[in-house]
């Protein structure tokens, strides 16, 4: 018997299992490791005693392979995997994508679009009575009415489109137990409305308690404004103490969000990340050449959860929210002290971190009573006089982790908060993050300097960047260390017209950049930033927001990030023109660009010399 979790009728007998109780399906390959949402869902079930299956990217064009291990006793389980499968699928300029890091050799068609929603309706072909439970990512953020970039419209709760019972949103473990023990005592599905952490649907207006009522699905069908509306109810109401329960009506049904689950403690935290993973991919896939996305997270540590940086474009907020949660020095050392003695362990631990590496507690002591603030945020526009900020219990974590037996190196690859770690007044662990955790460059995500457009980003000021950028450098000279910063910028955000992407191209001029990647704004549900696409407008403070929606001037504003590459040229050349900055092409130091005459002039002469190159070399 293998340590995998059954995903065949022969894996059950093997165990001595007739019937499962929950089967579940994801979109991503069985990956058994505590970062793979599927499998850490599975392995809490396991640990309560129940029998649990999963089926992995099953083949959705009939019923065949969701009849793989039998009817469930208690439910489906459904997961698109951990990445949204229109995100897995498409690039923000909704081009198709070829590879699928979590995918057998890397490559996509594994899965279909919208995962969550087909693999329901082929549940319900296959067995139409027994209960389906959404969950992960891409079911969690369509939970209520939501903009649907790819097709350009406002689609309904995702819990109606896939005939589903509940969805579960945020990271699970404790909805899943208390739904299982509901299924388990004979409760049918209809009536578990009462966990938190929970959406389902029902006919009865008066069956949530006290709620708040969202526009209608025709109001925000009809008006964008009622839609931000609506996200600001929805955004203000994410939180354990403070949330309420939201309705959104449709013409048929009322679709209940109950209040999110209280955050995890530590000694829960602890046992999810104890339970006994297999931590790689299931040896089915070896001939395939196995799945790629177990090389990051094989040898990294995961410290925490939720974020309390609030940056508008991410969707933490809607899911693991903004209430930190840390696991124990003691559980992350004795999973780094399972894997250092694997053969292919070089000595490197890729990462201790999350979803920001250097947040390890609640933002203040006030959260603990009070839950999170709905009109102010912790760190934007300026740290929030409550705000807690001390990196001392990271840096011993990260100082255990450096002494452990056969380990040379401990880095910290995951974001981190540039603005709360230069607001810490103990330069204690920066220096030892450069001296010890960095590998010659570090990441960092500035994402713009523009005023106008960090703000709706929710982003500290350009100063607050330069201000790290002088102590990281200043720091590494004093280690007598040569290492660099990489900026993460971002295109076409809300709010970012040609003037803005200009004033970002000036600045990467002065300071004599340019970037090799840039990652155009993308809009998916469940971000502050998508909901300013859509509607464009700030639902903070319903002013109007430019939003740059046509492919040709995101095109530009891409370029101008990248104004040194030829290839960009004429773009950057049409961008200028239309900012009406034609000071900046010329033959200064402070131009971007040659006049045209001139560039053409130019290239022939690179290419003519390309040309006698090949010439010489080819003898043709």
């Amino acid at each position: 018997m293998t340590n995998f979790l059954p995903i065949s009728k022969d894996d059950m007998k093997e165990r001595g299992w007739e019937q499962l109780d929950f089967v579940l399906v994801s979109g991503d390959a069985y990956v058994d490791h505590p970062s793979f949402g599927a499998a850490a869902i599975g392995r809490v079930l396991e640990n309560r005693g129940y029998k649990v299956g999963i089926i992995a990217q099953p083949a959705w064009q009939n019923v065949g392979d969701f009849k793989t291990l039998g009817k469930p006793k208690l439910g489906f389980l459904v997961t698109a995997g951990n990445i949204d499968s229109m995100v897995n699928h498409y690039t923000a300029a909704k081009k198709k994508r070829k590879d699928d890091l979590y995918s057998p050799g890397g490559k996509g068609g594994y899965r279909p679009d919208r995962a969550s929603l087909v693999y329901s309706h082929r549940i319900k072909e296959a067995y139409s009575d027994v209960p389906i439970i959404l969950g992960g990512l891409e079911a969690s953020l369509r939970r209520f009415a939501h903009y649907d970039y790819w097709t350009n419209k406002v689609r309904r709760s995702i819990l109606l489109d896939a005939k589903a019972d509940l969805i579960v949103y945020g990271m699970g473990e404790r909805q899943i137990i208390e739904i299982a023990e509901a299924l388990e005592s004979g409760l049918p599905v209809k009536e578990i409305t009462f966990i938190k952490g929970t959406v389902y649907k029902t006919k009865d207006k008066e069956r949530p308690y006290k709620p708040l009522f969202l526009p209608s699905y025709d109001e925000v069908l009809e008006s964008r404004k009622k839609y931000a509306e609506s996200f600001l109810l929805q955004y203000k109401n994410m939180d354990a103490v403070v949330g309420k329960p939201l309705v959104e009506t449709y013409r048929t049904h009322f679709v209940v969000q109950n209040p999110p689950q209280e955050p995890m403690t530590q000694s829960e935290l602890d046992s999810v990340y104890s339970l006994p993973y297999a931590r790689t991919y299931h040896p089915i896939y070896e001939e395939k050449g196995g799945i790629p996305a177990i090389k990051e997270v094989k040898f990294s540590l995961i410290s925490s959860r939720g974020c309390f940086g609030s940056c508008s474009f991410c969707a933490l907020n809607f899911h693991q929210g903004r209430v930190v949660q840390a696991r124990s020095h003691r559980s992350i050392i004795s999973e780094a002290e399972k894997f250092v003695w694997e053969p292919d362990f070089k000595g490197y631990i890729h990462d201790v971190g999350g979803p920001t590496a250097n947040f390890r507690h609640r933002a203040c002591k006030k959260q603990e009573e009070h839950g999170v603030c709905l009109d102010r945020q912790c760190l934007f526009p300026n740290p929030c006089k409550q705000l807690k900020i001390d990196h001392q219990d990271y840096l011993k974590l990260l100082r255990k982790l450096r002494e452990l037996p056969n380990v040379k190196k401990v880095f910290v690859r995951s974001g981190l908060r540039y603005d709360y770690l230069i607001h810490d007044k103990n330069d204690q662990f920066f220096r030892e993050l450069c001296e010890h955790h960095i590998s010659g460059q570090l990441k960092v995500a500035p994402e713009h300097i523009s005023s106008e457009v960090l703000k709706k980003m929710g982003k500290p000021e350009k100063e607050v960047y330069e201000r790290f950028v002088k102590k990281y450098y200043k720091i590494n000279k004093e280690l007598g260390l040569k290492q660099f910063l990489v900026p993460y910028l971002m295109s076409s955000h809300p709010g970012s017209t040609l003037k803005e992407a200009v004033e970002l191209a000036e600045y990467l001029r002065d300071l004599g950049y340019m970037p090799e990647q840039v990652q155009d704004f993308y809009p998916t549900p469940g971000t502050l930033s998508t909901c300013m696409y859509y509607t464009e407008l700030d639902p903070r403070t319903m002013e109007k927001v430019y939003v740059p929606k046509s492919a040709r001037e995101k095109a530009m504003q891409r370029a101008l990030i990248q104004y040194r590459n030829p290839k960009n040229y004429h773009l950057v050349y049409e961008a200028l023109v239309k900012a009406d900055r034609l000071d900046l092409i010329g033959f200064s130091k402070k131009c971007l660009i040659r006049p045209r005459q001139e560039a053409n002039s130019y290239n022939r002469k690179k290419k003519a010399k390309e040309r006698n190159a090949v010439t010489k070399r080819t003898g043709r």
